[in-house]
């Protein structure tokens, strides 16, 4: 059976949106290899329609290599109950509901990656469908954008993993708490 993992970039106030403006100059070796880590674990790409939209216009033309072609090849599934015909290779849309998301899980063998879309992200919490949420937590304040969690949304997490890295970015690995 697998497991939904999300992640993200996310900065000490909660932003997660467009962290290509604001976690660039931390990247390094470390964080590298986590993300590369991840990227072997993985065996299925979740996400919601507009992740898709945006995803599925950069990456099959797309020359920045190995990414281009991992997420390519790799199973596609979109949250969707308006997209019709996916073009983006081995896609396949899932309706909004917690039971084909159930359903995913138990067909494949590994890590489902979900990542850039906190509408699904919260989703799936209420759902009880994910399984772990993997956050490079920058040390920076961006001051706005999309949060991950809402104001008022309460969710307990459980930490199961955290690593410094010389940068100052933290890798963290929370699981829903029971």
């Amino acid at each position: 059976m697998g497991k939904i993992v999300a992640n993200f970039f996310i900065a000490l106030d909660g932003v997660v949106e467009a962290p290509e403006s604001w976690h660039m100059s931390y990247i390094n070796d470390e964080m590298m290899a986590v993300i590369g880590a991840g990227m072997e674990r993985n065996k299925a790409f979740l996400m919601g329609r507009k992740g898709y939209d945006g995803w599925a216009a950069y990456w099959p033309t797309s020359t920045d290599e190995p990414y281009a072609s991992y997420f390519n090849d790799i199973p596609k599934y979109v949250i969707s109950s308006t997209l019709r015909d996916p073009s983006w290779k081995n896609t396949t849309v899932l309706p909004g509901e917690a039971g084909a998301v159930r359903q995913l899980k138990e067909s494949v063998d590994g890590d489902i990656l979900m990542t850039g879309s906190t509408v699904t992200v919260r989703w799936l919490l209420v759902n009880g469908l994910l399984d772990e949420l993997r956050l490079l937590l920058h040390p920076v304040a961006v001051g706005s954008g999309q949060k991950l969690f809402e104001d008022g949304m309460t969710q307990k997490l459980e930490l199961v993993h955290s690593q410094a890295f010389s940068t100052g970015v933290l890798d963290l690995v929370y699981r829903p708490a029971s």
